[in-house]
């Protein structure tokens, strides 16, 4: 199973961290979780340099493509140097997105007619790209899933689990990660987002 967590300069680690951080806990199960990104190197919004895992074209080929946000995702929507390197597809693959992420799965044509989530800063980008913008912090249609807010990275990664691998590898997985003394609230918590759209 290979996931790309698409990272762009800018990116916000919360997006691309998190999700990553989840996913791998089902490496053992032969999960391949990759931070893709269109450079060798990406620098975070607060300067965390990281180093590319995959190239951008990683992602033509992933299960599973989940875009994360960042402080330069409205010049990446428009930079089509970067978007013509993906060829996505939502009939085979599960294609996510992060806040400011949900601008550029609109660009890129993945959500025609589809409401989404996002933050409240992007909220007027994506709504000016013509996408309904619904005031959760996740929804998904399909092969389809958006978050919002830089916390829901967690929703995406349940909902992602769950579909993949079941919701009791997605309970098992939240469960891990959650604060002790709350796990099984997190973990009720997280299913109940989610488990309307799996």
């Amino acid at each position: 199973m290979d996931i790309a967590i698409l990272t762009f300069e800018g990116f916000n680690e919360l997006d691309s961290f998190i999700a990553a951080g989840i996913l791998n806990r089902l490496k053992g199960s032969g999960w391949n979780v990759q931070i893709t990104s269109p450079a060798a190197t990406v620098t975070s919004m607060n300067g965390v340099r990281i180093e590319a895992q995959q190239p951008l074209e990683f992602a033509n080929s992933a299960d599973v493509v989940l875009f994360g946000s960042g402080i330069l995702t409205r010049d990446i929507a428009q930079d089509r140097s970067i978007l013509d390197r993906l060829q996505l597809d939502s009939s085979r693959q599960l294609i996510g997105a992060q806040c400011s992420g949900t601008l550029l799965l609109s660009v890129l044509g993945l959500l025609d007619g589809v409401p989404a989530c996002t933050d409240l800063l992007s909220k007027p980008w994506v709504v000016e790209s013509g996408v309904e913008v619904l005031q959760q912090a996740f929804f998904a249609r399909g092969n389809v899933a958006t978050a919002g807010g830089c916390m829901a990275s967690q929703y995406l990664a349940t909902w992602v689990i769950a579909k993949l691998a079941g919701t009791a590898a997605a309970e098992t997985a939240i469960h891990y990660v959650a604060p002790v003394g709350e796990k099984e609230a997190s973990v009720a918590h997280s299913l109940s987002v989610v488990t309307p759209y799996l």
